[in-house]
């Protein structure tokens, strides 16, 4: 089997080389402007994510807290500690 297998690469033509590219002194400059483009997108990309993961947590911790809250023990003491402060 590995026989015939190299026997199809060897018959195989090989790809051309890829063509070599001039560049001007107007591309290079480009992109090297595109360059700075994409590392201030980067920048700011990666701040947009420390922002929402910071969201999420602070969401996540009120979301905990309110659950802690709700929770049928709680809650029980909660309402009777109001309660007994309203003297009811």
């Amino acid at each position: 089997m590995s026989a015939r297998i190299r026997q199809l690469r060897r018959t195989l033509p090989s790809p051309p080389p890829p063509p070599e590219v001039e560049v001007s002194v107007t591309d290079a400059a480009r992109i090297a402007a595109l360059e700075t483009r994409i590392a201030d997108l980067e920048k700011l990309v990666q701040g947009f994510q420390d922002s929402v993961h910071r969201e999420a947590q602070r969401q996540e911790k009120r979301v905990t807290d309110l659950e802690a809250r709700v929770e049928p023990a709680a809650l029980a003491v909660a309402l009777s500690k109001d309660a007994r402060e309203r003297g009811l």
